[in-house]
């Protein structure tokens, strides 16, 4: 029996809307996954340290606050630092389009606007998660 792909979903920042956060983590949950929900408000630090401890294949980043330049940067290099290269980062939330390559260059490996079909979200990480 292969393991099942484990995704940590946080919430960083004082972003409180966690709505989408909740149905993207039982999407992936009804796909089979084991699915960590941090909560909300996590700085970088618990976000990697959660992941770390519960040995994630993915980081899953949601925010609405127009923080993401700052605090999934504040990710992707805390994940850089603790040598967490085979762990896939993905984003979603309220992101600018023109923000996107910025935070592509910076180590997050795909982000996903609202709208995006919870399924494609499933596709993605099954495609590009790390084994």
């Amino acid at each position: 029996m292969a393991k099942k792909i484990r995704v940590l979903i946080a919430k960083p920042g004082l972003d409180g809307h966690d709505r989408g956060a909740k149905v993207v983590a039982r999407a992936l949950r009804d796909a089979g996954m084991e699915v960590i929900y941090t909560g909300l408000h996590q700085t970088a630090e618990q976000i990697v340290a959660s992941a770390i401890q519960e040995d994630v294949d993915v980081i899953g980043l949601s925010l609405l606050s127009g923080a993401h330049m700052t605090l999934f940067i504040d990710v992707a290099k805390l994940m850089k630092t603790q040598e967490l290269t085979d762990v896939l980062l993905i984003g979603g939330g309220i992101i600018p389009q023109e923000d996107i390559p910025a935070l592509k260059k910076a180590g997050i490996n795909e982000i996903f606007g609202p709208g995006t079909p919870v399924d494609d979200i499933v596709c993605y990480i099954q495609k590009n998660v790390k084994r």
